[in-house]
């Protein structure tokens, strides 16, 4: 887990691209890390960029070593894809802020030690202009946690609500009015190192499929074919995304192409274990089903989280093909 994290984090240095090798490895042998722990991979180098030596000192390590949990507060009631609408209010208070507002979707917020937040610290007007990332412990005062139960059966999610909980200066990533590129460099490694992990995991599960419902002489190249092109061309992508990140340089809008095809290979691998063994993923019990029908109803979430495709389409459409704005 420290490979490829500079040392004053706590790491033993070296490419980015090791994790990303370990990582993939450890898939191939039925050992992929927990979702949860791609948490890391996401909000770890926005805070080694934007944070202070002092906080990176005093939080990283605990962060490489499991010792924390770190948790995601974007996503809002009515501000979802568009962050830059969002309402929950930090009001400057000399030393420290005030924060006040609601967040929900907040993965693993239960079980997590730090948030990293986004608030309105200047004018709803100013859109993300006005808006500030904290890091905010989450054992201070004024936070209800409260867990919502998704379809798969898991209280992953939570709804955060906070209450005039205050929250050092010290602990703000950034310039005032820097949330939006805390958030930029957030969604660049959600696509990835999070992304390589996702596709090497999705190459173990397709390889599942044939293995365990592809019946010896029997063939579905088309339903197969499709899966495994899906899978690929996800690969390739976020392959390049990943090696341009580690070269230090910014990916920019066409990483929404790595969500959208990272929601198509999901989708895919289970629609054809769907197609290919229905009793099982309908009907089925015991382990083995259990985990079908789990990552199948999992997969419907993947056009959404991360920010949704229709959201990812307008941003492909405007800025990469250069078709007129929608007014």
């Amino acid at each position: 887990g420290r490979q490829g994290w500079p040392e004053r984090a706590g790491g033993l240095g070296g490419s980015p691209l090791r994790r990303g090798v370990v990582v993939e490895e450890l898939t191939k042998f039925g050992c992929p890390p927990p979702f949860a722990a791609s948490l890391v991979e996401v909000l770890g180098p926005a805070v080694l960029e934007f944070g202070s030596a002092e906080l990176v000192e005093q939080y990283y390590p605990r962060l490489l070593d499991g010792t924390d949990v770190w948790c995601q507060g974007f996503s809002e009631p009515e501000a979802g894809s568009d962050l830059g609408a969002l309402r929950t209010r930090a009001i400057d208070d000399g030393d420290t802020w005030r924060v006040t507002g609601q967040k929900i979707w907040t993965s693993y917020a239960g079980s997590a030690q730090r948030c990293l937040l986004l608030a309105r610290t200047g004018s709803v007007e100013e859109g993300f202009k006005g808006i500030s990332a904290l890091l905010l412990d989450m054992d201070t005062p004024g936070i209800e946690v409260r867990p919502l139960r998704a379809m798969t059966g898991d209280d992953e999610f939570a709804e955060l609500f906070l209450d005039d909980v205050r929250v050092p200066k010290d602990r703000t990533l950034g310039a005032v009015g820097a949330g939006a590129a805390v958030t930029m460099n957030v969604l660049a490694n959600e696509r990835s190192v999070l992304a390589w992990q996702r596709q090497a995991w999705l190459q173990s599960r397709l390889s599942a499929v044939v293995a365990e419902m592809v019946p010896v002489g029997e063939q579905d190249d088309h339903t197969i074919g499709a899966a495994y092109t899906a899978v690929h061309a996800l690969r390739l992508r976020v392959r390049e995304t990943f090696d341009t990140i580690a070269s230090g340089d910014s990916a920019g809008p066409l990483t929404s192409v790595d969500k959208i095809l990272l929601s198509t290979a999901e989708k895919a691998v289970f629609d054809a274990a769907m197609k290919l063994d229905p009793e099982l993923l309908l009907l089925g019990d015991g382990p083995s089903a259990e985990r079908w029908q789990y990552d199948h109803t999992y997969a419907r979430a993947s056009s959404i989280y991360g920010g949704t495709a229709e959201i990812q389409r307008n941003i492909v459409a405007e800025r990469i093909l250069g078709l007129p704005r929608e007014k």
